[in-house]
């Protein structure tokens, strides 16, 4: 390959001329991360989708009933990500060395065990049947609704999870518009069948849960048909055969992504338990708490994902640049990570502040008294997204470097230490609402601690970029 004229002096030969390291990254970041954006809204809008639909036609019981299910949905999305960011981490890495050579049984090994965890998890939820559900929260009155939405969204699960992680790999591959698109029809195809399954069928919350894995199981095949066209690897039927040594750096990187989604797993069965048990001690009873929890959830994760969704799309740019040394580049691109989730999470924050009613109402209402709680709590719990957005970007970027002794920890204490204590303790004084006073505590004590890390990783990027600067100068 011929020198490009005025090339920088850090590049190296297998470097020179690809566009991540060679085009400005004001142009390169948006063409990573508005497609990896709208693919993580579109993998919420499944559920939150049904939810509408769901709230709706059946109530705010049907809409308890989808959230009981959230959690394991959630696990699966988490395992899909350890496999599928860890991969895409991994290649990235690989792609910024270049030494591509043994790329194509990790990415393989990667789908195969997101594959059996769904697998796994199928068997879990089967054989704990009811009990699994009363112990993420069902209550007697959605019961019968949890049971029929999930086991048909369980069917679907090692599909979904292998499409997930196809996703993130098709994503650092150079595709992002092919992995937006082959999720995107999954998801129009939900959004058309929902109503037509739940309604015109007269299929209620089960139709809802059909429509879902009509869509999953679409957007799988469409995923699944891109490796015969990957551009910087091939994976070969052999690939396939389980190899500890292609799956071992997955995991470590992949790992602040998993954790990220097993801590909202824990967050939402700890407080499932606690809005039971004090909504029923209030006015509001054990049911209203519950269901207003699960639509502020859904729009916490709907902020969340563009968030992850920028800081997910950067990875590839982040990971290449940093395997390639250019730590110059790999410090604009997080700046501009930055840049780009407070101006998109400080508009949410203006808009739920301003306008909850709204958002609530798109969910369904059922009279005044849930109406009035879930507005309070809105607020309350949606105050200071800004900083869990941010503190979540800074662990995905720790990630995309390689260093997830960081990255790990950092996702997962503001839910899994800060917002489970504070849930714990705030509510003993001041009722069911405390709960939800519990997110903006443990969102300033995450971001402190989440600022002194990066401070010093990025102490650590300016040595390593001068003193690789000073020695590719002082090459002959």
């Amino acid at each position: 390959m011929k020198p490009i004229e005025n090339a920088h002096p850090l590049e190296q030969p297998q470097q020179q001329g690809n566009y991540l390291i060679t085009e400005p990254i004001r142009k390169l970041l948006p063409k990573f991360a508005i497609p990896c954006v709208i693919s993580l809204i579109i993998s919420c809008l499944y559920n939150i989708v049904d939810q509408i639909f769901v709230g709706n036609g059946i109530g705010y019981l049907g809409n308890a009933a989808t959230g009981i299910i959230f959690p394991i949905t959630v696990i699966g999305w988490g395992v899909s990500l350890l496999f599928g960011d860890g991969a895409a981490a991994a290649l990235s890495l690989s792609q910024g060395r270049g030494d591509t050579k043994n790329t194509g049984k990790t990415m393989a090994n990667s789908i195969l065990l997101s594959f059996l965890s769904g697998v796994l998890i199928i068997v879990v939820c089967y054989l704990c049947g009811d009990n699994i559900l009363k112990a993420l929260g069902a209550t007697d009155a959605t019961i019968v609704l949890t049971r029929d939405y999930g086991n048909i969204i369980f069917i679907m699960m090692p599909l979904a999870l292998a499409q997930n992680t196809l996703a993130a790999i098709i994503r650092a591959d150079g595709s992002p518009r092919y992995a937006m698109m082959s999720m995107a029809v999954g998801a129009i195809l939900n959004i058309i069948f929902d109503p037509i399954t739940i309604f015109v069928w007269g299929w209620g919350i089960k139709g809802a849960a059909y429509a879902t894995i009509f869509g999953q199981f679409v957007s799988f095949v469409l995923c699944a048909l891109y490796l015969y066209r990957s551009k910087t690897f091939r994976v070969r039927p052999s690939d396939f055969k389980p190899n500890w040594n292609a799956i071992k750096l997955v995991i470590p990187l992949g790992g602040s992504s998993f954790m990220t989604q097993i801590s909202i797993v824990i967050v939402t069965v700890v407080n499932n338990k606690l809005l039971v048990s004090y909504g029923a001690l209030s006015e509001y009873g054990s049911d209203i708490p519950l269901a207003a929890f699960v639509v502020i959830m859904k729009l916490f994760q709907i902020v969340l994902n563009i968030a992850i969704g920028i800081a997910a799309g950067a990875q590839p740019i982040i990971g290449f640049n940093y395997g390639a040394k250019r730590y110059d580049r790999v410090k604009e691109t997080f700046k501009y990570v930055i840049i780009w989730t407070f101006i998109t999470s400080a508009v949410a924050t203006v808009l739920f502040e301003g306008i909850p009613l709204m958002f609530i109402q798109l969910f369904g209402s059922d009279g005044e008294l849930y109406t009035t709680f879930a507005v309070t709590c809105l607020r309350i719990y949606l105050s200071f997204i800004i900083l869990t957005c941010i503190q979540k970007a800074c662990a995905i970027f720790l990630q995309s470097i390689g260093k997830a002794a960081a990255a790990i920890p950092l996702s997962i204490i503001r839910d899994v230490v800060f917002l489970i204590a504070f849930s714990l303790i705030i509510p003993a004084y001041i009722g069911v609402t405390g709960i939800f006073w519990a997110a903006p505590a443990a969102d300033i004590l995450a971001m402190v601690i989440t600022a002194l890390v990066l401070l010093r990783v990025w102490k650590q990027l300016d040595s390593a970029n001068a003193k690789y600067t000073e020695a590719a100068t002082l090459k002959p």
